[in-house]
């Protein structure tokens, strides 16, 4: 390999480096919250603190109880909804780069509106499906 293409190969490498400290850093804290808590933390135990915390209330039943599968439903949508968010911030600021009625700005938003459209379709059918009624 020539060096130039050497040097460009370690400065690419280089440019993750923030991210590699960032994670780092992120597992990092994590570890020493955990390990600080069960370090520091109280470690009393008894009958009461064993109970399931209901907001001051002595608890009715058990803990251990079925849910009805629309909650967890309910939980998945809101994750594509989130992660559709997720996906249109980085297109929102790559579609303002281009350049105005181009065939890329046209491909890039007409990718976009299908995607939005495959979730209108997916909160369409669980609608129709009744997810969204609680009993």
């Amino acid at each position: 390999m020539p060096a130039q293409s050497m040097i460009a190969q370690t400065n690419d490498l280089g440019a993750y480096l923030p991210v590699l400290v960032l994670i780092a850093m992120a597992v990092g804290f994590a570890v020493a919250n955990v390990v600080l808590s069960l370090a520091l933390g109280p470690k009393r135990s008894g009958a009461s603190k064993n109970t399931p915390y209901e907001s001051g209330m002595t608890p009715l039943a058990s803990a251990r109880k079925r849910f009805n599968v629309r909650f967890y439903i309910m939980a998945m949508i809101f994750l594509v909804f989130d992660v559709e968010i997720i996906f249109l911030y980085p297109w929102a600021v790559n579609f303002r780069n281009l350049e105005p009625q181009s065939p890329e700005a046209a491909l890039f938003l007409g990718r976009a509106l299908f995607f939005l459209l495959t979730t209108v379709i997916a909160y369409v059918y669980a609608y129709k499906k009744g997810v969204f009624r609680f009993d």
